[in-house]
Parts: C-alpha cells; sequence; structure tokens
C-alpha cells in the first residue's frame, strides 16, 4: 500500500468551504491545517465550521488582528519540510503568513503559496507593489483560481511554469442540481416562501459599499416592475433603504443572512442570479448560483465571473458601476425564454466543473506530480 503524502496547510479561520475542502482532501493524504483564528468578528460562530473530520486541525495561539488574523510565532515550530512533504500557506497578508513566508525563506525550505483568487490593482503605489512581489515571489511553486489569478501571481514575480491551476469552489457533488427547475416548480417554491413577482433576480452578499448593491438598485428603476429583487444579506444599509425609497422600488426586497439549505431554495426559486460587486478576489457565491442553474450577470471586476461566466452562454459581464449595462443585460435575460433556458442548462454544465471533490483531486495530482521541494523541473 502506498503511504500517504504528508501536507501541511496554513489558513486563517475554519470557513466552511475551506474545512468542506480540507475535509475531502485529508481523505487523500496525511493532512494537517493550522488555523490562525478560531473564530472572527465579522461572522458569527454559527457560520464557521469546526468538523474536522478527515484530517488534523490545529488552532494556533497568538495575538488577534483586526477581523480574522492573528500573529502567531508558534507556527514556527510546524515548518519543517523534514515533517511535511509539502508546505501550502494559503495567503501572505496576514501577520501569520507573512511570518511564515520570511521564515521558510530565510531557512531556503521550499513552500507553495495558495491563492482564492486576484486581480492586477490599477495604479499601484511602488511600495505596495514591492512588499507583494517580495512575499508571493518567495514561493517556489503556487497555487491558482485560474487565468486572471494566475496573470495576478506572475505580475508579482510568480515563474509560469511553477503555477498550477486548481477549480476552486465552495460547492460539493451532491450540492449540483441534477436539472434545470422549471416553471411551475419556481412558482410552487415561491408560493410557498411567500416571494412575489412573475420572475424572480437573487443577489447575495453583505450589505458593503464594495458588493455594489446600490448600483443594482439603481438599474432596478430600469427593469419592468413584475420582475422582484430579493437581495441576501442582512441588514441593508440606510443608504440602501433610501434608494429603495426614492426610486419607488416597491418590486425590492432585503432578506437577512439565511443557512445553507434555506438559502438553496431562494437559488432555486429564482431566475437570475445577479452580482453587482466592485471588486471580489473571488465570489463563491457565483459558484453556488451556477450550481442551482441560475444565469449569472456580474463585473468585470469579479474574479469568479471572469473565470466561470460567459457572454451569452450561461450569463454576462458588465463593466463596474455600469447601471444602464446592468439593466439592459438583465432585461435581455428575463425577457427570453429560450435564452435564459439555455444559459440555465450551461451554468449546471459550467458548475459540475467545479466541485469541492474535483477542487480536492486536483490539488492532490498537484502536489502528486511535483517531487518533495522541486517544482517545475
Amino acid at each position: 500500500m502506498r503511504k500517504l503524502i504528508k501536507v501541511l496547510y496554513l489558513v486563517n479561520i475554519p470557513s466552511p468551504y475551506r474545512v468542506s475542502f480540507f475535509n475531502e482532501l485529508g481523505k487523500l493524504c496525511d493532512l494537517t491545517v493550522l488555523f490562525e483564528r478560531k473564530t472572527s468578528t465579522e461572522r458569527e460562530t454559527s457560520w464557521l465550521d469546526y468538523n474536522f473530520n478527515h484530517f488534523k486541525g490545529v488552532f494556533l495561539c497568538g495575538i488577534k488582528s483586526g477581523a480574522n488574523q492573528a500573529l502567531c510565532v508558534e507556527v514556527l515550530s510546524y515548518l519543517s519540510n523534514k515533517k511535511y512533504d509539502h508546505i501550502v500557506v494559503g495567503g501572505y497578508s496576514t501577520p501569520t503568513g507573512a511570518l511564515a513566508i520570511t521564515w521558510l525563506k530565510i531557512r531556503n525550505i521550499p513552500f507553495i503559496l495558495n491563492v482564492d483568487g486576484g486581480m492586477i490593482g490599477m495604479n499601484e503605489h511602488k511600495i505596495k507593489y514591492e512588499i507583494k512581489k517580495h512575499f508571493i515571489s518567495s514561493a517556489s511553486a503556487w497555487l491558482s483560481t485560474g487565468k486572471v489569478s494566475s496573470a495576478y501571481l506572475e505580475h508579482y514575480g510568480a515563474r509560469k511554469r511553477d503555477v498550477f491551476v486548481y477549480p476552486f469552489s465552495s460547492v460539493s457533488q451532491n450540492d449540483l442540481l441534477k436539472g434545470v427547475v422549471g416553471n411551475d416548480e419556481k412558482r410552487k417554491l415561491r408560493s410557498a416562501l411567500g416571494m412575489k413577482g412573475a420572475r424572480t433576480v437573487i443577489s447575495v452578499g453583505r450589505f458593503i459599499q464594495g458588493k455594489g448593491f446600490d448600483v443594482l438598485l439603481k438599474a432596478c428603476a430600469y427593469v419592468d416592475k413584475s420582475v422582484s429583487f430579493y437581495i441576501i444579506g442582512g441588514q441593508p444599509t440606510q443608504e440602501l433603504l433610501e434608494l429603495k425609497k426614492t426610486l419607488f422600488l416597491d418590486n425590492v426586497y432585503f432578506l437577512n443572512h439565511k443557512p445553507k439549505e434555506e438559502l438553496l431554495n431562494y437559488y432555486r426559486t429564482a431566475d437570475l442570479f445577479v452580482l453587482p460587486t466592485r471588486k471580489d478576489i473571488w465570489g463563491l457565491v457565483v459558484n453556488e448560483a451556477l450550481a442551482n442553474g441560475l444565469p449569472v450577470i456580474t463585473t468585470d471586476k469579479c474574479v469568479a465571473g471572469l473565470e466561470l461566466v460567459t457572454d451569452y452562454q450561461n450569463g454576462f459581464i458588465v463593466p463596474v458601476d455600469d447601471i444602464r449595462a446592468l439593466a439592459t443585460r438583465i432585461n435581455e435575460v428575463i425577457g427570453n425564454e429560450k435564452l435564459l433556458m439555455a444559459m440555465s442548462s450551461n451554468s449546471l454544465n459550467k458548475a459540475a466543473d467545479y466541485t469541492i471533490e474535483k477542487m480536492a483531486t486536483e490539488t492532490l495530482r498537484i502536489l502528486m506530480t511535483r517531487e518533495k521541494g522541486r517544482y517545475g523541473e
């Protein structure tokens, strides 16, 4: 029987999608995961996942920093290539991540830098660029979520031959719909949830300026009032409430956070998913929408959209902050039953390539094809 390779991961908090991935990867290798923090001030404890079923999870001791980071000197005791075949650092921007990278570089220990996404910024200050380049280029290899993130890594010094792409997702195989939900079934689900509208558009995300929900509300003014918009993400800001009132948007509804199972019902009632984000280094809600057979409209500042959405196939990419373009694309999808159904089917096909199971098997394949501590050779 072949001996399992030993892998060490370093991340900040036990996010549900990370823990699901680690449980899958842990079935395939001897996996230890170091967490900087047990909780986050940005998330309710119930959102986090502590079910470490197939890997060893370790909560490091340290000094808390920001919402979900910490400085954990204890991490240094784990960083040895004599203990592990591969060391994967899941980020360079946390104090512990930066400390780990610095230590590994000084001691000449090979490691892999894993990013969940990334996009080259415009007009970046030279000092900020040099800091990012220092940490990113220190790795021996890089795990990337796609072409946009790969370009980002290479911009900061990653060697193209040592950048390996994996399918990033928060969706398991069991989460994928078997087929597109029909209109009759959607109407039944809407009725059960007390939802209104001949057609339904949903969006999911925290009510913060960066998510661009103000743009979505302004676009709603150019969409027929028979279409209902449900925005799920907590308590709306005063700005959004004022916009709804000023624009007479009686067809817009704000909903609080929903548990995963309940949120799935909202995805399945919808005809279209919209994420008007001003910047998302990935955007896992795009994966979730595709897995529920929804066409997706998002912006050119959403990395998940750029990787997973193709115009006229399974949605549209619109320029960030472009109200008219967003409204035009919403109307185009909602008003064309044939296009909507084709996009819905294509969304399911795309989502099937981006599951947690495939994320784990591809990550292991990348690790297994690299000799211990040697990459790109």
